[in-house]
């Protein structure tokens, strides 16, 4: 397990996990904002992006109070993407999240979730900043994250290839002050 933070638990997914991921990435309300709802996932297609990936994300799973209600993942910037934002030399890490299980939606557990991620990310990555692009139209997830202290720090044109079309999006950012912390 990453972290807990009362009955939110966050651990790196486990090969158990494929058919969660595969619900919720063939639920439109969750693929409205996350890969889109023209875009949808079998388990086949978890396992090839998800397991099978390459890249540096770490992958996590979100549960609460012992369900699977949800995903997470982190990652440091790489020189290319801190280019592309205007930032330089700092350890900058990206999130992306959703809430999949649909009882456990607006009840806080994204603020939640969210929060906790920065703590973790703060105390044992170390992070400068942490940054987010989500959709201009998802004002929920806009919401949930000045409500965890992001600001919308410029608008990224043609972002996302979503649905069909490009879609214009937020990067956000939050700023860690040092000397608060130590």
């Amino acid at each position: 397990m990453l972290f807990q933070n009362q009955k939110l638990k966050v651990r790196e997914l486990d090969p158990k996990d494929k058919a969660h991921i595969a619900k919720w990435l063939s639920d439109p309300s969750v693929l409205e904002f996350y890969e889109g709802r023209d875009n949808p996932f079998d388990v086949d297609r978890v396992n090839e992006v998800f397991y099978d990936s390459e890249d540096e994300n770490v992958r996590c799973m979100v549960e609460y109070d012992d369900h699977a209600i949800g995903y997470i993942q982190f990652y440091l910037l790489d020189d290319e993407t801190k280019k592309e934002y205007e930032y330089t030399g700092e350890n900058i890490y990206g999130t992306d999240q959703f809430i999949g299980e649909k009882e456990f939606r607006n009840k806080g557990l994204g603020t939640l979730l969210v929060q906790s991620m920065l703590e973790f990310l703060i105390k044992h990555r170390h992070a400068e900043r942490i940054v987010m692009d989500p959709q201009l139209t998802n004002t929920r997830a806009i919401r949930c994250y000045e409500k965890c202290g992001f600001k919308r720090v410029k608008k990224l044109p043609n972002r996302e290839y979503h649905e069909g079309e490009y879609r214009d999006c937020w990067l956000m950012e939050y700023t860690i002050n040092r000397q608060l912390i130590e």
